[in-house]
């Protein structure tokens, strides 16, 4: 019987690859059968990402998503993609009364902007296969806001929206569009992000949880899922791994 999570065949490209969620997706989607395709802005965590994948058919390129020269050379140097993981992003804590138009583009263009052009630039240059699948980075504070969370929170309501049209659009060629919205996962991004609030309020969080908080192979887990044949129904959708 055919296994319907198997990746082999399949060009996969992946941002914010050089560490956390897509660090660790990337390798579990190797493990899969998949080339894998990394991007990231740290060229020599980028690399050493690339040294723990399994098969020879992988790439790492650096590139900056915020910059629109950098971006065309990305999309420029990958292959015709099977799927892309949008894993690239920033979080933090700021209250509404201190948010400043810096504050403001800097969220959006690094958490929706660059994700946005970087898929508006692979629809033109006709680097998207049919039946291909997308996958977004989400969050579950689009359902749960929390004190400070007003930019991060937007951003990622911002992209499921996207993401929701994105998949009605691409249907005709078989091309799917899914959120993943995490909750805490153990990465450097939310371990800096924790330094902003106090320790008292991350064991709150933690409490809340049942599971507890999670691992970045929890979440790569779901996203080999949405990548595979067997979401071949699913799209359009935001799945919720919330511990």
């Amino acid at each position: 019987m055919d296994n319907p999570f198997d990746l082999t065949g399949k060009t996969i490209l992946v941002t914010g690859a050089s560490s956390g969620i897509g660090k660790e997706a990337a390798r579990i989607i190797s493990l899969s059968g998949a080339n894998v395709i990394l991007t990231g802005r740290n060229n020599e965590r980028l690399e050493e990402a690339l040294s723990n994948l399994k098969g020879d058919g992988n790439l790492s390129i650096s590139a900056d998503l915020t910059k629109s020269d950098e971006l065309s050379i990305l999309v420029d140097q990958v292959p015709a993609l099977d799927g892309v993981v949008f894993s690239a992003g920033i979080t933090g804590h700021l209250p509404a009364k201190f948010i400043g138009n810096e504050d403001l583009s800097n969220f959006f263009d690094i958490n929706y902007k660059a994700p946005v052009l970087l898929m508006s630039l692979l629809l033109r240059k006709k680097k998207i296969n049919s039946k291909a699948s997308l996958v977004f980075l989400s969050s579950i504070a689009t359902k749960y806001p929390y004190f400070g969370g007003s930019l991060y929170g937007s951003t990622k309501a911002a992209i499921e929206a996207y993401s929701r049209v994105l998949a009605i659009e691409l249907a005709p060629k078989g091309i799917r569009s899914n959120c993943i919205s995490p909750s805490f996962v153990r990465t450097p991004m939310v371990e800096g992000a924790a330094e902003t609030i106090s320790k008292e309020v991350m064991e709150k969080f933690e409490k809340m949880m049942p599971l507890g908080f999670g691992e970045p192979n929890d979440v790569a887990n779901a996203i080999v899922y949405l990548l595979s044949d067997a979401s071949k129904w699913v799209t359009g959708s935001n799945m919720v791994l919330g511990g």
